[in-house]
């Protein structure tokens, strides 16, 4: 979700105040990928690297998702969306934590859309982190064998999505940037990409049906060759 920061200064806004209509558009989006039949919706909303950010800008970071979740909650109860969220959590503050952990608890027993969120998460990180515990259960003999493609995949932070949900179809990215970022890059290898101009505040239901679109008419042969043609 790139752009909000450019999105304000465009209109003499502080950077936050992109941040805040960003959250916005979340709630739009959310809505409608439910509605769509989406099955998991996973937002890249905080990076490992986006410590390095001011510090104004980084606490106003952290203070979102309690505002967030405290008005979204009840909608996202009624469009039974659970909620998820996969990153190194226990670094955020305590009122953070709080916040998305409520969440959690209080959308567990929806059986519809997932919405995960992506907070102080970066897949080299993760990859790391996978491959260490990884280690340690083959020394441990919890694993035996070779470590497979499978198995390391039950170690990244989106297994608990299922096997048949933890590699998304589908990379959108806002505002113009063409790179990935440090997101998911164990998961998206054969992931179809879409890239769009819009700053994420303006990231709307038409761009987003722009993009399933596209998606759609996307031949995905996963290295294999297309045997109806």
């Amino acid at each position: 979700m790139d752009g909000n920061g450019r999105w304000a200064q465009n209109r003499r806004l502080p950077r936050v105040a992109g941040h805040k209509e960003g959250m916005n558009n979340v709630k739009k989006i959310t809505k409608q990928a439910s509605q769509l039949g989406v099955k998991v919706l996973t937002l890249y909303a905080f990076s490992t690297e986006n410590w390095k950010r001011p510090t104004e800008e980084v606490d106003f970071l952290m203070q979102l998702p309690v505002d967030f979740f405290d008005t979204f909650v009840p909608e996202l109860i009624e469009e039974n969306v659970r909620v998820e969220v996969m990153g190194y959590t226990e670094y955020l503050p305590e009122h953070t934590q709080k916040a998305i952990k409520d969440a959690m608890d209080q959308t567990k027993a929806n059986t519809g859309m997932v919405l995960n969120f992506a907070l102080n998460y970066g897949s080299r990180a993760e990859i790391l982190t996978a491959v260490n515990k990884a280690v340690e259960d083959v020394r441990a003999g919890a694993v035996e064998g070779e470590i497979t493609e499978e198995i390391l995949s039950g170690y990244m932070m989106t297994a608990n999505l299922g096997s048949e949900l933890q590699d998304p179809d589908l990379l959108i990215r806002t505002s113009g940037e063409e790179r990935i970022s440090n997101f998911l890059l164990w998961q998206i290898a054969y992931s179809e990409l879409f890239f769009t101009e819009a700053y994420w505040p303006d990231f709307d239901s038409k761009h987003f049906e722009e993009a399933l679109a596209s998606y759609q008419k996307r031949n995905r042969r996963f290295g294999g060759l297309d045997e109806s043609k």
